[in-house]
């Protein structure tokens, strides 16, 4: 039987998780309509990308959805001036995963998801980027299908190329690039992604996603394919107004990155098409004037 969520339960709050669920493998015919005193409770999920960072950046069907919400279950990376566009009695949980911090687990966010659905109706699960370039969006979505409740997706603007172009580096270019990749740098067990060495090989734009704790490796990788000079741009905060850029090669990027006091979440660009930034010629001419 499926445990009750109560309005205690606030964003600032662990508390949330409901216990005594069947499991996520559990095929479950539930009624898609119930009733309670106070409203006809309809079972949903829409799972929402929110862009980037800059609020101004969401989708009008994302804030359609957000004012429609009974619940909203969000994530690190999102705007919390998002939040403003849900009714006021719309219950708002946070539930970020950020390195070495987790509020909740991957399986608690799901469960609660179902629980939530069938207790308050609509829940609208809000994540950074979009949710389906490493968002866990479509695991999500897979387990409230498990138990018959209907979902939706949104999609948002990938940090992967909004954040490069607002920044104004485009990840292709005629004449300079072809294609871009677009690679988690950390795999499931903490190593490396082998696509990194793969993608060191190729002429195409790089574009790598928490990946900043792992640069001197990444670094290595591409001097040793003889990609030493290749610029290279690592952003944080990027559409913010605190967005912080340290922009280089290969060779130097790592202490420019320190120079910078560069943090996460932090996006790494590689490639000719960094020559696009507005401040790669300043920085060109001032690496020129400390070699001479």
């Amino acid at each position: 039987m499926l445990g009750s969520v109560t309005q205690s339960h606030r964003p600032e709050l662990d508390e949330g998780v409901v216990e005594g669920r069947p499991t996520g493998k559990e095929k479950i015919n539930h009624n898609l309509k119930t009733t309670t005193m106070k409203k006809e409770i309809y079972p949903k999920l829409t799972v929402v990308g929110a862009g980037p960072g800059d609020p101004e950046l969401i989708t009008l069907k994302a804030i359609n959805a957000l004012s429609e919400a009974d619940v909203i279950l969000y994530d690190a990376l999102v705007n919390k001036e998002l939040l403003k566009y849900a009714p006021l009695d719309t219950l708002k949980i946070y539930v970020g995963k950020r390195k070495n911090k987790h509020e909740y687990t991957q399986e608690q966010i799901n469960n609660l998801i179902v629980d939530l659905a069938f207790t308050h109706g609509r829940v609208v699960r809000l994540k950074g980027g979009d949710p389906f370039v490493f968002g866990r969006g479509s695991e999500e979505i897979i387990h409230a299908d498990a138990f018959n409740i209907e979902t939706a997706i949104v999609p948002g603007i990938s940090s992967s190329i909004g954040v490069p172009g607002a920044s104004g580096i485009p990840v292709t270019h005629r004449g300079i690039s072809e294609s871009f990749w677009v690679i988690t740098a950390t795999k499931q067990n903490g190593e490396l992604s082998r696509d990194i060495y793969d993608a060191a090989k190729s002429n195409a734009t790089v574009v790598i996603l928490m990946g900043l704790s792992k640069l001197q490796q990444i670094t290595e990788a591409f001097k040793a394919n003889g990609k030493g000079q290749t610029p290279i741009a690592v952003i944080q905060n990027g559409t913010l107004a605190t967005e912080n850029v340290a922009i280089g090669s290969i060779e130097t990027i790592v202490e420019e990155v320190q120079d910078q006091n560069i943090k996460s979440p932090a996006i790494i660009v590689i490639g000719d098409v960094v020559k696009f930034h507005k401040y790669y010629d300043s920085l060109s001419h001032q690496v020129k004037y400390l070699l001479n």
